[in-house]
């Protein structure tokens, strides 16, 4: 049966976008993996591809050998794994008794190649780096796992916003790899409408600026970095949160100049617009049915990317017949699409999906 659910919570908590300073962890292990002889999608290759990863917990094995207790956390466009170490994420899930206690899991958070500290065109390659895409990202997530860490299944995998459309194409790739599947923020269908309008002014606001150079520049091309960040900030903010928080000309001012100083000061001209640009050939539309593996997809009514108002959930629904879908209705608590990384407001339906999927 298919079951559509929406959350009622009325709860505060600290931390706002993913770009903010992240929770001290002192067990976090931070390392590279270096996989060779990687072929892209559009025929181009690397002789070897640099993925950095964090890990928090102890692989746990079988009579066998075999890794059973590793979950994989996948970030989103323009972020990395340190996202999953801010408080109003970890706080939540690593501690004591907690869904994701590291005593009993072993957390492997990846930085997805083009990311974070993993191999990426600002490294030196510009725009001769080859265009990756996302079945290319899964491709090498899957080499992380299988090569570098010894891991053959999952336990769960749990990804936000890129790292959310991610989970679909693992789990029609690879339908048995992973026990259970926690896609947040996303939709299992090709990029369109406003989601691919605001992608692709960013994208041109950034190659139409003469200071691109093609992507040989000296400086960064500021009039369309700018532009392009413009619209990332204004794709990810909660209105209602915004409303409640800085509802005066002065205080959205101020939110403003904050929160675009963090984006842009975090932005590579060309590595954002190969991260925008990986989504292109998404749409895992037509092999939903493939899924096998218990899901719980949850998305937030104020997100300003996936809009629940176009009714996707609805119409793709039947052909999974095991996901569960959530809705968290909007609230002066949430955060737009940035809910995803909120815990608290679906850290129960977390608890759940372990629970069916045992």
């Amino acid at each position: 049966m298919i079951r559509r659910t929406t959350l009622f919570l009325a709860m505060t908590f600290a931390g706002c976008m993913p770009s903010h300073p992240a929770a001290a962890q002192p067990n976090v292990h931070e390392a590279d993996a270096l996989i060779s002889d990687v072929r892209f999608a559009d025929g181009a290759s690397l002789q070897q591809v640099r993925l950095h990863y964090r890990t928090l917990g102890t692989p746990q094995r079988d009579a066998q050998g075999r890794i059973t207790n590793a979950v994989m956390l996948l970030h989103g466009t323009g972020g990395s794994g340190a996202q999953f170490l801010q408080p109003r994420f970890a706080d939540e899930l690593f501690g004591p008794g907690q869904p994701l206690d590291t005593s009993r899991y072993y957390l492997i958070l990846p930085d997805n190649i083009g990311h974070g500290g993993s191999s990426k065109p600002s490294d030196g390659l510009r725009a001769k780096f080859p265009r990756y895409d996302y079945s290319d990202m899964v491709a090498l997530q899957h080499r992380l796992l299988t090569e570098a860490l010894g891991v053959q299944q999952l336990r769960l995998m749990l990804g936000t916003s890129m790292g959310c459309m991610h989970i679909f194409e693992w789990a029609e790739k690879q339908p048995d790899f992973t026990r259970a599947l926690m896609p947040l923020a996303c939709q299992p269908t090709q990029i369109g409408d406003r989601n691919r309008v605001w992608r692709k002014a960013a994208m041109e606001a950034i190659t139409e600026d003469p200071a691109w150079q093609g992507g040989n520049y000296t400086a960064q091309p500021l009039a369309g970095l700018r532009t392009a960040s413009s619209l990332s900030v204004i794709a990810g903010l909660a209105p209602m949160n915004l409303h409640a928080t800085h509802a005066s000309r002065d205080a959205a001012d101020a939110w403003w100049k904050e929160r675009f100083a963090a984006d842009i000061g975090s932005r590579d001209a060309n590595d954002w617009l190969y991260q925008l640009d990986s989504s292109r050939s998404y749409d895992p539309s037509p092999g939903l049915s493939r899924i096998r593996a218990p899901m719980t997809w949850v998305n937030s009514a104020d997100d300003f990317i996936n809009p629940p108002e176009l009714g996707i959930p609805e119409k793709l629904l039947p052909d999974m017949p095991h996901v569960r879908y959530v809705l968290i209705p909007a609230s002066a608590q949430t955060r737009g699409h940035s809910t995803h990384t909120s815990a608290v407001f679906w850290k129960q339906e977390l608890v759940q999906l372990l629970a069916r999927s045992e």
